[in-house]
């Protein structure tokens, strides 16, 4: 199938405003997601009860007490002067990124940590052995504990199949000041690191953008198998169709599907919203990229309900597959909805690569997306490391920290030295 670029591609985007792109996953440096009672994250503590806020902005459900924190490597030094932020000396600062779809959003540049040109890393700073150490050092105390809380809460209905699911994601993470909020300065993301700790709220926001050059996916289909120890694994073509049930009005169906020997659609599994609980985000300082960790569930839609199940075969029957629109598919007039109950929300079109080993699955995506409430699109390169060996130790309660230390030290030493060191900025 013909791929088109967007600036090929029909849309009336340009008369709407633009919302945050779906590679745009935005939070607030707090532990506590929007709504709701504010939970302290604290290791070891008790379970919070089973309740999901939806943030609709991002349609990203973080489950109650979701722990999201920050934090720089190496960490930022121990004192900086209250109004020296520009100073030459002083080893680390912000600097402007160049991001389209924030600017466009908010009218300025984001900011992204750097180390300032006076500053030199160490041989310990910029060794992978040591960064893989720090970190899970750091994660594994709150995965364990994540994984509890989630499987505490998160008890699967009888028509839903639910998996722990965590990963490593790279990109840049950028900052910009909450609405009403002072400019951004070295001390208030200091203190933004302390308030992910805490638990308390932060006016610092940060979006971990994860759209990367596509030089780097082919850059690293080149590398995979031999500098990582990977082997291919599968090469697949999806089209996600985003389904809005008035009756869920907290979730999201998505229908995974692929093209059948006739030409349409053909449903290969349901999903809801999946459900995260811990994020972590990480400025790599002396790298061109920095590093997402995440855990979270997935959701598998197995038995839907009959008047469930209907409608979205109705709306996925209905697609027509478009390579000159945004998302890849469209619908005919009308057929966009269903008893005003069921609407489409928005459309998938990606193609990835994946290669794995016994812990590792790397998949290399590029993802066309179109929102269909606000007219607006993304096409998208993404770089995903499924850590799959630590997901079956938590799906099988294996609470060995010592074993998920050393299989995280050896995901993040690899994705350190194979992954991380390609240049986004112009």
């Amino acid at each position: 199938m013909a791929y088109l670029p967007p600036h090929k591609r029909h849309s009336n985007a340009s008369t709407t405003p633009t919302p945050t792109p779906p590679s745009l996953h935005s939070l607030s440096l707090s532990s506590s997601p929007r709504g709701g009672r504010h939970h302290h994250n604290h290791r070891g503590g008790r379970a919070t009860a089973a309740r999901h806020h939806h943030r609709p902005s991002s349609k990203i459900i973080h489950a109650a007490g979701c722990v999201s924190r920050y934090s720089p490597l190496p960490p930022f030094p121990d004192e900086v002067a209250d109004d020296d932020d520009d100073d030459a000396s002083l080893p680390l600062r912000l600097e402007p990124f160049p991001c389209d779809p924030i600017e466009r959003r908010t009218g300025a540049k984001p900011l992204v940590l750097v180390p300032s040109a006076s500053s030199s890393s160490s041989a310990a700073e910029d060794s992978a052995e040591a960064a893989a150490s720090a970190i899970a050092e750091r994660f594994v105390p709150d995965l364990l504990a994540a994984a509890g809380r989630a499987k505490a809460g998160g008890v699967a209905k009888e028509d839903e199949e639910v998996k722990l699911s965590a990963v490593a994601r790279i990109g840049k993470v950028l900052f910009q000041s909450g609405p009403g909020g002072s400019p951004l300065s070295m001390n208030s993301l200091r203190d933004a690191v302390k308030a992910g700790e805490e638990g308390s709220r932060s006016q610092v926001h940060k979006t971990f953008y994860t759209n990367v050059p596509g030089e780097c996916l082919d850059d690293m289909e080149r590398s995979a198998v031999e500098k990582m120890g990977l082997r291919f694994d599968s090469s697949k073509e999806h089209y996600h169709v985003k389904v809005f049930d008035k009756n869920q009005s907290d979730s999201t169906i998505s229908c995974k599907c692929t093209v059948q020997e006739d030409g349409k659609l053909g449903i290969h599994k349901v999903e809801l919203n999946q459900i995260r609980h811990l994020v972590e985000d990480i400025s790599c300082l002396y790298k061109d990229l920095d590093l997402r960790l995440m855990l979270s569930t997935k959701r598998i839609l197995k038995n839907l309900d009959a008047e469930v199940e209907n409608a979205v075969n109705w709306l996925v029957s209905s697609a027509v597959i478009d390579p000159d629109v945004k998302g890849g598919l469209r619908w005919p007039l009308g057929k966009e909805s269903v008893d005003e109950r069921f609407s489409i929300v928005g459309v998938w079109h990606t193609n990835y690569k994946a290669f794995r080993n016994e812990n590792l699955r790397l998949k290399l995506r590029h993802a066309d997306r179109f929102d269909h409430r606000s007219s607006t699109g993304e096409v998208s390169s993404e770089v995903t490391f499924k850590l799959i060996g630590i997901s079956e130790k938590l799906e099988a309660d294996d609470q060995d920290s010592n074993s998920l230390k050393d299989m995280l030290e050896s995901a993040v030493q690899t994705i350190w030295e194979n992954a991380m060191s390609y240049k986004m900025a112009p």
